[in-house]
């Protein structure tokens, strides 16, 4: 099971694109690795011994010289003033040829004035597999400030959207998957479980084979720095959410000389194993699912009673328990089961704005109504009311299993790490726990492991994080913040996911005027 972004009509919560919860999680990987094998270094010595991300050397190889000096043919494409262009990357940055190059597809918005332009800045809303593209042509209206000032800029990562897609399943199969049973009871039910797991990745396989193996966060740091010099800029700026801000801590920790000011908005902590990751995002969800509880509880009619969020918790467990036996109607084919009902709860707890729907919602479930919180699921799932699905849901494992080994390697493993997933969370500890076995079965072996980015160098870098975010905890700001040589951390106190362009004028203050002068915030700065 993976979480993704909600209601993507709103602009506010698409500047919170949510990191996926997935069998691993989108982190480490050596810099010089051949993302083929994850191996060795282009010049074929061992991986150091170093547990931090070492810098590339900033002088460009001469075989990659032609990617960094291309010129790229802008054009008009569709959304009133923008203008999309593609850029050749190398498929395999240790052998590239032009035989193989992968197309990757750019977008900008060009400076609006008044006031003299500062460069271009690259945006990113995470995922991984979010498309950074419909991100910009959804968030490019604002900050009017920044946008007035900045090319604002988005690349498709390799694997993603418009750049080389990965596919997985059809349609079909898809929706077979998605209502696969995530919390087996029986020895049959993790038999089929596991087969969905296998025939997912057998599907990727058949379907993505050549980009399978190159859709690293490593890779996709390297093509931004090809974007960097392509559009003529010394120096990244850089606005990433969730996942994206792992790909620009990546980035700064390669190319520390060339990364410029950098905002890293519901931060990832690169120094955690899967494990590890897994267990602290089936608590930070608790943690959401507690403040929608302690919401619920106090209004009339509250779905899941009026007593405690401790009674709430056990009510929504009785729910899904219920849908796993009897799956409630919807109006159309598909019924709400259990794992189509999680999801929808887990999409709601990425924005509070959301928890009046999720309370309906679940009245409705609870009276034997599921159709919405099967529209939660699907803008969750990214499937299209004529059942398509949109690619970011093959991309993410795609990336989350090529860059770090699996959380968990056999059922087995499961079930021993079930107590720990349910102390973390009663209610999701289950379905997280099974969930973060699906990377067992990828065929692309990962050779990742967590590491620290220090980034020695670079310009001060602005590291965001929200105390109750649910899909990238607290702790995970404060602990990037602390790595990063140039860090600064700031604070929101509040709940949701991410916070930029969210609804606080002292966060959305404290970033435009990082991005526009300069100027980080002042030193444990927090705001609500």
């Amino acid at each position: 099971m993976s979480t993704s972004r909600l209601l993507r009509t709103s602009a506010a919560f698409l500047a919170a694109s949510a990191l996926l919860i997935s069998g691993c999680s989108s982190e480490r990987s050596s810099p010089d690795a051949d993302a083929s094998s994850g191996r060795t270094t282009e010049a074929g010595a061992p991986r150091p011994a170093d547990s931090s991300l070492q810098p590339l050397p900033t002088a460009i190889p001469a075989k990659l010289r032609p990617y960094y000096d291309q010129k790229m043919n802008w054009h008009a494409c569709g959304v009133a003033g923008f203008e999309c262009a593609t850029m050749k990357a190398p498929l395999d940055y240790a052998r590239p040829s032009a035989a193989t190059d992968l197309k990757l597809a750019v977008a900008r918005k060009k400076a609006t004035g008044p006031g003299s332009r500062l460069g271009s800045l690259m945006v990113n809303p995470g995922g991984p597999g979010g498309s950074a593209i419909d991100y910009l042509q959804q968030y490019a209206p604002q900050p009017a400030p920044v946008r007035a000032r900045y090319d604002m800029v988005a690349m498709d990562p390799r694997g993603v959207a418009r750049s080389e897609p990965i596919e997985c399943l059809s349609n079909k199969e898809m929706d077979r998957y998605t209502q696969t049973d995530p919390t087996p009871d029986s020895p049959a039910e993790v038999d089929k479980l596991t087969t969905a797991y296998r025939n997912f990745a057998k599907g990727c396989e058949s379907r993505s084979g050549k980009v399978l193996s190159h859709v690293s966060t490593i890779e996709a740091a390297r093509d931004m720095d090809v974007l960097r010099a392509v559009l003529g800029d010394k120096k990244v700026t850089y606005v990433g959410a969730s996942y994206g801000t792992f790909l620009g801590a990546t980035y700064a920790g390669l190319f520390p000389t060339r990364a410029g000011r950098m905002v890293l908005d519901g931060a990832m902590n690169p120094d955690l194993d899967a494990r590890t990751i897994n267990i602290d995002q089936t608590a930070g969800f608790n943690t959401a699912f507690t403040a929608f509880a302690a919401d619920c509880i106090k209004k009339q009619g509250c779905p899941l009673g009026d007593k405690s969020t401790e009674d709430a918790g056990r009510q929504l467990s009785a729910l899904f328990k219920k849908l796993d036996a009897h799956p409630a109607e919807t109006g159309e084919e598909r019924k709400l089961t259990e794992s189509l009902a999680t999801t929808g709860v887990i999409a709601a707890m990425y924005d509070q704005h959301a928890w009046p729907m999720l309370r309906d919602y679940l009245a409705q479930a609870k009276a034997g109504n599921g159709r919405g919180l099967l529209t939660l699921s699907d803008s969750y799932y990214e499937r299209d009311p004529n059942g398509s699905y949109a690619n970011q849901m093959y991309a993410n494992p795609a990336v989350n299993c090529l860059d770090l080994a699996p959380a968990f390697t056999s059922p087995d493993k499961v079930r021993a790490a079930l107590p720990s997933f349910r102390k973390a969370s009663p209610v999701f500890g289950d379905n997280f726990a099974w969930a973060a076995l699906n990377c067992a079965y990828w065929p692309v072996k990962s050779a990742g492991k967590a590491h620290r980015i220090e980034a020695k160098g670079a310009s001060p870098i602005v590291v965001v994080g929200t105390t109750r975010d649910p899909a990238t905890p607290y702790a995970w700001a404060k602990a990037l913040a602390g790595q990063l040589a140039t860090g600064t951390l700031l604070t929101y106190e509040g709940d949701g996911h991410t916070a930029y362009g969210r609804g606080s004028d002292c966060i959305d203050a404290a970033i435009n005027t990082y991005l526009l002068d300069g100027t980080t915030p002042s030193k444990n700065k927090r705001c609500k």
